[in-house]
């Protein structure tokens, strides 16, 4: 199957599924980085849109114990930076309709966490098409190894991701049953 026919498919069994009230324990997900000793002040999320697994649980758990959270911006030719963000703070609704930090100083996450519209086992992840997310990993990875965490439904799984040469591989894919690596 391609990725438009894929997307289209995924995207519908998620709005479907909207009301089932899955998510990720943050509990297991703190436990998980701890366990695997991760060095991090900066944590890069996203606000959720379309059905999107829920992040800000995460954000506002990792907030309280004092790590730096931080939102995308998207700018021109596609291409997107993060900046700090509280729960407190204001957002701003960007082109797309999603909530932006109003930050002006750049940070940089040591972990990200990706919004996927699909993925397989071998933690290959299909977005939503425009290389967000695929165009920043490539710019940041010159200067910083960086932790790719792809959160998702259990039910967004598929066999094979057609991918290409653009695509970015995530180092982990957490859903509300299992953590794959």
């Amino acid at each position: 199957m391609n990725k438009h026919k894929l997307r289209s498919k995924i995207l519908e069994l998620r709005k479907k599924n909207q009301n089932k009230n899955f998510e990720i324990n943050v509990n297991i997900f703190f436990s998980f980085l701890k366990k695997n000793n991760y060095i991090f002040k900066n944590v890069g999320g996203y606000f959720p849109s379309n059905y999107e697994i829920d992040d800000l649980k995460i954000l506002k758990f990792l907030e309280k114990k004092n790590f730096n959270i931080l939102l995308p911006v998207i700018k021109k030719n596609n291409q997107m930076d993060f900046f700090k963000w509280s729960a407190n703070d204001p957002l701003k609704i960007n082109k797309f309709g999603i909530p932006e930090p109003v930050g002006r100083k750049i940070f940089i996450p040591d972990i990200l966490l990706i919004p996927l519209v699909s993925y397989d086992r071998k933690l290959n992840r299909l977005g939503y098409g425009g290389g967000f997310y695929d165009r920043y990993i490539e710019k940041i990875e010159k200067h910083k190894k960086i932790i790719k965490i792809g959160l998702a439904f259990s039910y967004q799984k598929t066999k094979k991701i057609p991918i290409n040469k653009f695509d970015k591989k995530l180092d982990f894919i957490i859903n509300e049953k299992e953590i794959l690596k």
